[in-house]
């Protein structure tokens, strides 16, 4: 009774553990989900902000807040491209890495143009920006060449693909075809048929050639029956008497 016990306890304590710990696993996956959205939707409002920015603001303010906007624009694109392309293309791994030392500089000139924002100083601020504006092109040149690389790889590959597709349809349709080509003329010509008899020899019958089996030469002639030949006398027989002629 007690071993019974002991195991239905150690079952609770099993289904406990698992609860708690798919419980732990739902509710990290829904955190992750809602910093995820967060995330996305600051972003989206910096980005919207940045762009009203860009429009509203006269000077170096208005040029600082488009030159974020070209930098984070640039940078998550190629972000999303090399994810997306990785997935399905591993020697891409190798450009992915690049592309993170990249963005670790492409975040320190963002967070750098981001304080330049509250700068007072607008004349050494009009100073630094053509060394700003060089670091941003210089780092967004790089990121677009990574995502067009990798888009063009993908295209190649694609084009590559239908290329051996359109062969392979192209030889299957021709054999498709192949009741519609003329057949091919047979390399030996058959037999002639032979010619009819004439009227005379269908009248005297057919006649079969002689085969050495059925030659009458090859065998002795033999009589039909066999003759009788002379009997044997006895001594204890009878002479026998001649016929009266009387």
């Amino acid at each position: 009774m007690e071993a019974v016990i002991a195991v239905f306890a150690l079952l609770f304590v099993l289904f406990l553990g698992l609860g708690a710990y798919a419980t732990v696993k739902v509710v990290g996956a829904a955190k992750r989900g809602v910093d995820r959205g967060i995330t996305q939707a600051r972003r989206t409002v910096e980005d919207h902000t940045l762009r009203a920015k860009s429009f509203a603001q006269l000077g170096a303010a208005g040029e600082l807040a488009q030159l974020r906007l070209t930098l984070r624009t640039s940078m998550r694109a190629t972000q999303d491209a090399l994810h997306a392309a990785v997935a399905e293309d591993t020697s891409l791994k190798e450009s992915l890495s690049l592309f993170e030392r990249l963005s670790a500089h492409g975040h320190e000139l963002d967070d750098e143009l981001k304080r330049l924002e509250s700068e007072p100083d607008r004349t050494a601020l009009a100073e630094r920006l053509p060394e700003l504006r060089e670091r941003t092109e210089r780092i967004k040149r790089s990121a677009d060449s990574l995502r067009w690389a990798a888009r063009d790889r993908a295209r190649r590959f694609a084009e590559d693909d239908l290329d051996t597709l359109s062969a392979q349809i192209d030889v299957e349709a021709g054999a498709l075809r192949h009741w519609a080509t003329p057949s091919e003329s047979p390399t030996t010509a058959p037999p002639p048929w032979p010619e009819a008899p004439a009227a005379d020899a269908a009248t005297a019958g057919q006649t079969w050639p002689e085969t050495p089996q059925s030659s009458p030469a090859s065998e002795p002639t033999r009589p039909a029956i066999t003759p009788p030949g002379p009997r044997p006398t006895y001594p204890w027989q009878k002479k026998p008497r001649p016929e009266s002629t009387t």
